[in-house]
């Protein structure tokens, strides 16, 4: 993501999102790799459709190497497991073929912001090759070699050569923007907050902040599309996923379209910010700090994402689709709640530490799961994604 600054009132401190913002690291208790089950759950979804469109990227150029390239990788089980489909399926058309076409080599970058916990990554690496070698031998395909690298650095800019990549996924990472939009504040981004006691768009903000959240994401997606066109060669494709929201008659123009609420993307915001309300009631949080405080986090509608990929003009829209996922599927509250609570803090974390500090974060989790808990035991809990394949023209 971009370097920017987590705009607050002079007395508050600055958050540069490019160093600051990582899925919480390490294999612990609260780690992003101990509590990243429901992002699993969406890319299983899109499993069929990432690995599909990769072998017939390969199918149709077939290079000597493949070069396969997540945006987003984070850490934990997640990281390799879309890469470890990618090249069984590719192995499997290639040993299905009359002539035992052998699979090509296979260039495997994994990208995600500076601060993310790459060495949990690498020190998973014996297991993967593991897993390939044997599943090489079960389905009669050619022993892959597979030559893996860590790509630090913002997708939101270059970070390819060109015409380089033939096949880009991305899963639960194009929702975090490049920096908190500007215009939430009503003193070019230096007086009073505009959203107060909200962190993100909420039924009660000012049409301002819907609009503003907008904006910066149409930047920020039109930045990431220009990128890509240069680094992914003619004939290549993107499969993209990110939590978003039901598209309403609005959507995309720029003026209020925007402030439609969908409640299964602010649901969970709306908890936080009442677990935040109950720490200043008791004193462990001051109430200036929570009003300026606000996430790089968008959920677009479908025509937003289309109308930035024909504003961009590299890539053909082949597909899009939304889906649903239950975050309450045990069927136990109690469970389910400390799932989805845990999933958020391990995210938050980072962000939430630098700006309130760490000494406040159990009290907030523990109110939070409380507040998602309840809800659940009323009702089911669902987030809608979006997930589009795009072919570089």
């Amino acid at each position: 993501m971009a370097s920017s600054l987590l705009h607050c009132s002079d007395k508050l401190p600055f958050m540069d999102v490019e160093t600051i913002l990582h899925m919480k690291e390490g294999l612990g208790e609260t780690s992003y790799a101990q509590n990243s089950s429901l992002q699993k759950r969406g890319m299983d979804t899109l499993k069929s459709l990432i690995t599909n469109s990769a072998t017939d990227v390969y199918m149709s150029q077939m290079p000597e190497r493949f070069t396969v390239a997540d945006l987003g990788c984070s850490s934990g089980p997640n990281a390799l497991c879309l890469v470890e489909d990618i090249v069984g399926s590719i192995g499997r058309v290639c040993g299905g073929r009359s002539s035992s076409q052998p699979p090509p080599e296979f260039s495997v970058l994994l990208n995600d912001l500076p601060t993310n916990d790459f060495n949990t990554i690498f020190f998973s690496l014996p297991e993967f090759t593991d897993r390939l070698k044997t599943a090489a031998q079960t389905d009669e395909w050619g022993r892959p070699m597979v030559f893996l690298s860590g790509v630090p650095g913002s997708f939101y800019g270059r970070l390819f050569p060109r015409n380089s990549v033939h096949f880009i996924c991305s899963c639960s990472s194009l929702h975090w923007l490049s920096q908190v939009p500007p215009g939430l504040f009503d003193d070019g981004d230096t007086g009073s907050p505009i959203n107060k006691g909200k962190m993100y768009i909420s039924c009660t903000s000012p049409p301002a902040v819907p609009v503003a959240y907008l904006r910066q994401f149409q930047r920020d997606f039109g930045l990431f599309l220009r990128s890509r066109a240069a680094e992914v060669v003619p004939g290549g494709r993107m499969v993209l996923a990110m939590l978003g929201r039901q598209q309403t008659a609005g959507d995309g123009d720029n003026g209020g379209g925007a402030c439609y609420i969908d409640r299964r993307t602010t649901f969970l915001w709306e908890l936080l910010s009442e677990s935040f309300a109950a720490l200043v009631a008791r004193g462990l949080v001051e109430q200036a700090k929570v009003d300026a405080y606000n996430v790089p986090f968008y959920a677009p509608s479908v025509r937003e994402v289309e109308e930035e990929v024909r504003r961009e003009g590299s890539f053909r829209l082949d597909h899009v689709q939304t889906y649903e996922i239950n975050l309450s599927s045990s069927g136990d509250a109690k469970e389910d709640g400390r799932t989805v609570s845990m999933a958020i803090r391990a995210i938050q974390e980072s962000m939430l530490s630098h700006h309130f500090g760490p000494d406040i974060v159990d009290a907030l989790f523990h109110k939070y799961t409380e507040l998602v808990t309840e809800s659940m035991e009323r009702e089911e809990v669902k987030s809608i994604q979006i997930g589009v394949v795009l072919t570089r023209m």
